[in-house]
């Protein structure tokens, strides 16, 4: 296992050039969202903006896009109950919000069998995959699974350690050639050859809408062309790290993850110098 340190992200990390364009950057879709949750689809969608990808849009329910616009005017929209035209987008992610009722359901299943791109699974989008196993055997190659420590044991069984848990987290990874992003104080990452531990980060971090912010900066990598396990790997980090940068401002306890993403370019920053 490898610790991810500064000079492990430089190695990793492709700066933005400068003549290019949002084209060059990629086109997200993030299926997110629901009556009672859509600040985590908002979360996302402005994550993986700051996180460098050209085009974001948020599959929502319809009679939700009226605070998209209000809240994010930078993001597009379209809507859950209309075909979606999957080879518009670069990659895809689902989950944060998005509630586990049949048409949550649906929507993670036309995903599943139709999009060919790289896709991060977070979320309620875990929670659908412990209730129908079944769907973790028709992921695409190099999935992303980004399962909280309750998450993964619903998914893959309880666990009587952390290192049990990282053992599991390995194996799985290998059976259904996926990486997998065990969230925890240090989050571990695997994509079942290779294994990393994060070390940015800290406890305020500890608070709703973490999750939905890093689903949305993973993306926006695997969006910019970076490899699944290296875009797991940059967004871990970067995410940590502006959250580290929070603490500059903020303390543990008032950290809200909004101030997370407006540090990014704090973080980018950092990286880069």
């Amino acid at each position: 296992m490898k610790n991810i340190d500064l000079h492990t992200i430089q190695l990793v990390f492709k700066k933005r050039q400068s003549d290019s364009h949002k084209g060059n950057h990629g086109h997200v879709l993030i299926i997110a969202g629901s009556e009672d949750k859509m600040g985590a689809a908002l979360i996302s969608a402005k994550s993986a903006l700051r996180a460098g990808a050209g085009l974001v849009t948020l599959n929502i329910p319809k009679k939700e896009r009226t605070c998209v616009f209000a809240s994010l005017p930078e993001s597009m929209v379209t809507f859950r109950d209309e075909k979606t035209a999957w080879e518009k987008y670069t990659t895809v992610a689902i989950g944060p919000g998005l509630g586990t009722d049949i048409k949550a359901l649906k929507a993670m299943t036309l995903l599943i069998e139709n999009a060919k791109c790289p896709t991060v699974f977070d979320a309620d989008a875990l929670n659908l995959m412990a209730a129908n196993p079944k769907l973790l055997k028709k992921l695409s190659a190099k999935a992303i699974l980004t399962p909280h420590i309750k998450e993964f044991d619903r998914l893959f069984g309880n666990q009587v350690s952390e290192s049990a848990r990282r053992q599991t987290a390995i194996a799985k990874a290998l059976e259904y050639n996926c990486i997998v992003v065990l969230k925890d104080h240090q989050t571990f990452i695997t994509d079942g050859n290779a294994s990393f531990e994060n070390t940015t980060g800290n406890s305020g971090l500890a608070k709703g809408g973490s999750g939905d912010a890093l689903t949305g900066i993973i993306t926006a990598f695997l969006a910019q062309g970076y490899e699944p396990t290296n875009a797991a790997v940059l967004g871990v980090y970067l995410h940590g790290l502006a959250a580290d940068i929070t603490l500059e401002t903020q303390s543990p306890e008032s950290m809200l993850i909004t101030d997370v993403i407006e540090n990014l370019g704090r973080a980018f920053y950092q990286i880069q110098h």
